[in-house]
């Protein structure tokens, strides 16, 4: 089987031509400025339709807000939502990360995969790259926690922000070793269709993430 690539689309637009260029999994969101937020629930009912016809798996980004991932009770609440939304639009699963002072917030992610159960517990769930800002003495214990819990994978560049994706190589492997057998490591960020198959090979995944990781027309 070959590399899946995940194509993160910040609507609808760019979803056909994507998945028409060998895209095998969309991450659904909006404002990609601030990193995503949740998209709009015509988007993703429309996305859902489109990429169920082809065969093709839809993660749903879960984010209320761009900026940090410490999150108050009222926007929990919205998240809340936005999971039993996509779930019932028809999405494989769904995307988010809490995190607070550089520390994995235990008590929101608790709150969210939860919910995630109680409308289909058979969904997918991927952390994404608020793992990247918790500090890197936790992120192995991190890595376990939510392998425990039912995570599906993590979504990281394996650095801060700004890093090369190729300098964060060593990191990455050191992640899918703690993760074997448990959790999938999702690397992403700097990632391209040019480069994809050089990095899934040096980091050992079957699966990497991008905006640009298939090659479009336009």
């Amino acid at each position: 089987m070959g590399l899946l690539r995940e194509f993160c689309a910040e609507n609808m637009e760019r979803v056909p031509a994507a998945v028409e260029a060998g895209a095998g999994r969309i991450e659904l969101c909006d404002n990609l400025a601030v990193g995503g937020t949740s998209p709009s629930v015509g988007v993703v009912r429309a996305a859902c339709a489109f990429c169920r016809e082809h065969g093709v798996d839809v993660m749903v980004m879960v984010r209320p807000r761009g900026g940090d991932f410490a999150y108050s009770a009222a926007e929990l609440a919205m998240m809340r939502d936005d999971i039993e939304v996509a779930l019932s639009a028809g999405a494989t699963g769904v995307v988010f990360g809490c995190e607070r002072e550089g520390h994995l917030d235990t008590p929101a992610t608790q709150v969210l995969l939860a919910r995630v159960r109680e409308v289909r517990p058979d969904a997918q769930v991927t952390f994404h790259m608020a793992f990247d800002k918790i500090c890197a003495a936790e992120q192995p214990a991190v890595i376990d926690w939510l392998a425990e819990h039912g995570v599906t994978r993590i979504l990281t560049h394996g650095g801060g922000e700004g890093t090369r994706i190729a300098d964060n190589v060593g990191r990455l492997r050191a992640y899918v070793a703690r993760a074997a057998g448990r959790i999938g490591i999702l690397p992403g960020a700097g990632i391209t269709w040019e480069n994809a198959e050089d990095i899934a090979q040096a980091v050992g995944v079957p699966e990497v993430h991008g905006t640009r990781i298939v090659r479009l027309s336009r």
